[in-house]
């Protein structure tokens, strides 16, 4: 497996992870009224605070502009912080006594985990945040602002009565173990029971998180992702067999399909072009990848307005479209590779991402 590691991400043993954390526990602090800061006008919650379902809803639209009052972008990074652990004390307030709000240097925790579990969860998100980056070598931005957020619901009825605020009015929903919500503040959300559910969707934003300051096509950053997510969690994926997937990928992918693909539309499919559309982003990756220092190039300069096609030509000295139809058998044809020109615009990478997968 490290063999195959190594010839995927080019060989690259990154930097040394961090060594264990020593969470803070947030025991006995009361929810604040007012979040005050060094050149900022104090912050009154209750303006700015809202209870759905009875939990806490932040009105983060407000609290960035409140943020914008100051140019020192310290300040503005040690006031968000400063917003983030007010909303979880609120978050901890309702969900109950047994709840703690512990910290850590780069993440903090919400639950009613035992110490040891607690800060054994901590440790997994600020050593997978290291591991990202090492992965992403010469790719990877940590974000400068906020702290990676866990919230463990103690059962299933809190946990989706809590999500529902983030999902339309009108419909259903799949049932999921785990999932992450980027609506202003981004957080990870999973029930006790499925604790080791979350690792995977953790290890996976994290790389969008790290990706999030180039214009990447989303096709290039989920490969990242899902490449970056299978190497940290030692997963093969929730995907069907190889020959199974082989044969889906052969019955499904044409010259209309092909070009959601590249626009970043088929990721948005809720048949089986999903699935596939991910197993194809981590394939085109894979093989790109083999020459870390060339793909890191291709990375650098690819654009999600071609999605990618012009640094792939000129780093890579590929054409997309050939080696789509060289991956899915096809004969090399003009329309397989991307044609910005017929995209409505290029899909960025989603808001949230669900999960059901279970590790």
């Amino acid at each position: 497996m490290l063999h195959f590691l190594r010839t995927l991400f080019g060989g690259k043993s990154g930097r040394p992870i961090s060594g264990d954390v020593e969470p803070t526990a947030q025991q006995g602090l009361l929810p604040p009224a007012v979040i005050s800061a060094d050149g900022l006008p104090d912050l009154h919650l209750s303006q700015h605070l809202s209870l759905h379902e009875g939990f806490p809803a932040m009105k983060w639209a407000e609290v960035e502009s409140w943020l914008s009052d100051t140019e020192s972008p310290a300040a503005q990074a040690h006031a968000w912080e400063a917003a983030e652990k007010a909303w979880l004390l609120h978050f901890r307030q309702a969900l109950g006594p047994a709840f703690q709000l512990r910290e850590a240097e780069s993440a903090m925790l919400l639950s009613s985990l035992d110490d040891g579990v607690a800060r054994a969860t901590l440790n997994y998100m600020v050593r997978t945040l290291a591991r990202v980056a090492a992965t992403l070598d010469g790719l990877a931005q940590i974000p400068s602002w906020g702290k990676d957020i866990l919230i463990v619901f103690d059962d299933a009825e809190s946990y989706y009565r809590y999500v529902a605020h983030y999902y339309p009015d009108q419909g259903e929903f799949a049932f999921s173990s785990g999932m992450y919500i980027n609506d202003g503040c981004a957080h990870f959300v999973t029930v006790k029971a499925d604790l080791s559910a979350i690792e995977p969707v953790i290890a996976h934003e994290m790389t969008h998180s790290c990706l999030a300051h180039l214009p990447l096509p989303l096709w290039l950053n989920e490969g990242l992702a899902v490449n970056t997510e299978l190497r940290i969690t030692g997963g093969s994926g929730s995907y069907p067999g190889t020959h199974e997937l082989r044969r889906k990928h052969l019955g499904f992918w044409g010259p209309q399909e092909i070009q959601e693909f590249w626009s970043g539309e088929s990721f948005k499919r809720t048949d089986d072009g999903n699935m596939l559309s991910y197993d194809l982003a981590r394939l085109i990756v894979s093989h790109f990848a083999s020459d870390w220092e060339t793909f890191k190039r291709f990375v650098l300069d690819a654009d999600a307005s071609d999605a990618g096609a012009t640094s792939a030509r000129e780093n890579l000295r590929i054409d997309l479209g050939e080696l789509a139809c060289a991956l899915l058998e096809k004969e090399p044809s003009p329309p397989w590779g991307p044609q910005p020109q017929n995209w409505e615009q290029p899909s960025v990478p989603p808001t949230q991402r669900d999960t059901v997968r279970t590790g």
